[in-house]
């Protein structure tokens, strides 16, 4: 019993489950802002499919780009002991892993409504095809902006089967907010990316640069954060989230340098990771208490 316990928690460890904060609470936003549409009802079922096809979304994608590299994460110091590459799982376990979510995000989805299930498809190309884009080109980054900016819309059109100016602003600044982040944590890898003849921004335009366009990709958020606000009438309970959100991603850019990327964890785990669930909690509440 022990041992299938390990194995789980090996799982768990491989798709960094803790991670889902940084998806979770803006899908939970989109849901939440579905239900002040007209003719939209809250239903638990519902919720808890929404909450399964993230889940098993994010596993399907973190396990194949585990699996896709593996060999790669083998040669480097800073994931030389991540659940492949260690031995924990083998490669035909993760591509099992990955196909059973795969299938279970799609009977998910359909179980919702078909268009979710149509919707699945181009979001899966996306969310596994990430996992390449790096041996490809640069822009890399983007793609995973869009893989996490699809899940605010994604709920949203599980209850609504539309999509409006305000969740579509929504994805686009998850969209801007993840893809900049990415590029910060990628400068840890910009000398393993070079040897390995991999492509990121870091690697690209060296760190200065990339620093830079990551900042530009945060500082454009003052801009879309405020109109998204706007757009959903948001009140000083959102005025409130906004600032905290925003000080944030200015407070990753403070704490590390060119020349020092000690507290690069700090800034991409914890500072992104407060960041969204507090912004959550201020939109949630304002859209449920003050409209």
């Amino acid at each position: 019993m022990y041992g299938f316990y390990k194995k789980v928690a090996n799982f768990f460890s491989l798709v960094k489950f803790s991670h889902t904060l940084f998806a979770l609470p803006f899908a939970l936003i989109g849901f939440v802002l579905a239900l002040q549409e007209p003719g939209v009802n809250f239903e638990w079922l519902l919720l808890l499919k929404i909450v399964g096809c993230m889940f098993f979304a994010r596993n399907s994608a973190m396990g194949f780009n585990r699996y896709a590299d593996r060999e790669i994460d083998a040669r480097n110091p800073r994931t030389l002991f991540r659940e492949i590459p260690s031995g924990k799982i083998s490669p035909r376990q993760a591509v099992v892993f990955v196909i059973v979510n795969v299938v279970l995000f799609l009977l998910t989805a359909l179980s919702i409504n078909l268009l979710c299930f149509i919707l699945g498809f181009p979001a899966l190309a996306v969310l596994l095809g990430y996992s390449y884009t790096k041996r490809y080109t640069w822009l890399s980054h983007y793609v995973l902006g869009i893989a996490l900016g699809i899940a605010p819309s994604a709920a949203f059109v599980a209850l609504t089967g539309y999509f409006t100016p305000a969740i579509l602003m929504l994805s686009l600044s998850v969209f801007l907010w993840s893809s900049s982040f990415d590029i910060l944590y990628s400068l840890s890898d910009e000398e393993i990316d070079r040897e390995e003849g991999l492509h990121s921004v870091p690697q690209k335009f060296g760190r200065v640069k990339a620093m830079r366009i990551s900042l530009i990709g945060h500082l454009l958020l003052f801009i879309l954060i405020p109109l998204f606000g706007r757009l959903i009438s948001g009140s000083w309970l959102f005025i409130i989230g906004a600032c905290i959100f925003l000080a944030l991603l200015v407070y990753q850019h403070t704490i590390i340098s060119p020349t020092n990327l000690k507290r690069l964890n700090a800034a991409f785990f914890t500072s992104n990771g407060i960041a969204s669930l507090l912004f959550m909690l201020f939109v949630v509440a304002d859209l449920l208490f003050l409209q």
